[in-house]
């Protein structure tokens, strides 16, 4: 189709990717979003990791992050909760030479910036919430909020978790995510005031322990230390100093990195979900969250959001008859494999003390096998 009409909805870190994508391929797209200030598409400057997998993806797109962003860690390292003792050091000094490309953490600011200016020929259009959409033999037809209508011929639909368009793949993809029974605190507080052997070396800190865990790593050139804890809770909305108190008998290491963290994030409910049975009808596809819910506990969702980009802009600007078939095809079994690594650590990370804990701290002396994660290239495969 020449010149086709293509929307994207949602201007998160898949959105921004997907445009950034077709604006490679030489296609131009609106992108439409709920947010009504471009400063709100940050995700309030919170962290993410992206493994060299997410990086590779990112270095595709033409995307690069402003100078001093970034930081490369040497290493993930798995503790005990009560103890601090170290259960497993995955290094990561090699990422480049071992997959192509670094690990590095960085502020969800920062990316979406990097994303923003990849950006070419986009038409942003703020303050439109996506309610729906109908699939057609004349292209899809969304429904906004205001009372609106967009009518596209090709409708990629990177509204996240909680997708409007989700439910337009028909019968067998109108399945929607669920409340896991976590919720996380997120903040982002100065390296300063944190004890120096929490900052330096710069290393993703990941603390186990019964039913929660705890993570810390360096943003914003190591100016700055992204903290998440988790907690189990019967409902969405628990308050932060609840979830704190659940961490008073754990070391003194994730004490202080709490305590730092006081008073400056926000609890977040965890969703999770299978991926959909299927990522497209006629003009209409999804990708990241939209497609495959997942929780965050393999740090992959920024990652994953930017392969499925790469490849749907890469199938899109090939000779291939049947584009988005390809892309489904090409993704799915890359998430399926991921959702059952994510089912697994969901159980793993938040063991009791006891016979299975010992078993798996024991497991985690050795380093666990990542390439089929971190080696993966989402160009492979692709019809050019």
């Amino acid at each position: 189709m020449q010149n086709p009409r293509i929307a994207v909805v949602g201007a998160g870190i898949g959105g921004l990717a997907t445009a950034a994508a077709l604006a490679r391929a030489g296609l131009r797209c609106d992108v439409f979003d709920r947010r009504d200030r471009p400063g709100r598409l940050s995700g309030m400057g919170l962290g993410i990791q992206l493994s060299p997998n997410g990086v590779r993806a990112l270095r595709d797109l033409g995307a690069v992050p402003r100078r001093g962003a970034v930081v490369r860690p040497d290493a993930v390292e798995l503790r005990r909760w009560r103890d601090n003792a170290l259960l497993g050091r995955a290094p990561l000094d090699d990422a480049e030479t071992r997959y192509g490309a670094p690990y590095w953490t960085l502020t969800r600011a920062d990316l979406s910036g990097a994303l923003l200016a990849a950006v070419d020929g986009a038409g942003l259009h703020l303050g439109r919430r996506c309610i729906g959409a109908s699939v057609g033999r004349g292209g899809v037809r969304l429904r906004f909020a205001d009372g609106g209508e967009h009518v596209a011929d090709l409708v990629i639909g990177a509204d996240g978790v909680h997708s409007a368009l989700r439910a337009a793949l028909g019968e067998d993809g109108g399945l929607g995510p669920r409340y896991s029974g976590h919720v996380a605190y997120r903040a982002v507080v100065p390296a300063a005031e944190l004890p120096s052997h929490l900052v330096h070396p710069h290393r993703v800190r990941v603390w186990l322990g019964p039913g929660r865990h705890c993570v810390s790593y360096p943003v914003r050139g190591g100016e700055q230390v992204n903290i998440v804890a988790t907690a189990p809770s019967p409902s969405p909305a628990l308050h932060p100093e609840n979830l704190i108190m659940g961490y008073a008998e754990w070391c003194g290491s994730v004490r202080a990195v709490l305590s730092a963290a006081a008073g400056r994030g926000r609890v977040w409910p965890l969703w999770s979900g299978a991926p959909v049975p299927r990522r497209h009808r006629g003009g209409l596809v999804l990708l990241g969250d939209a497609a495959h819910p997942a929780l965050p506990w393999m740090a992959q969702g920024a990652s994953q959001a930017l392969e499925d980009a790469v490849t749907l802009g890469r199938c899109l600007s090939g000779d291939d008859r049947a584009p988005l078939e390809r892309y489904e095809t090409l993704r799915g079994a890359r998430a399926a494999r991921l959702a059952a690594a994510i089912r697994t650590a969901t159980d793993e990370h938040h063991l009791p003390d006891g016979l299975r804990q010992r078993r798996r701290d024991r497991r985690l002396s050795t380093p666990p096998d990542r390439d089929w994660l971190y080696g993966y290239d989402a160009t492979a495969g692709v019809t050019s």
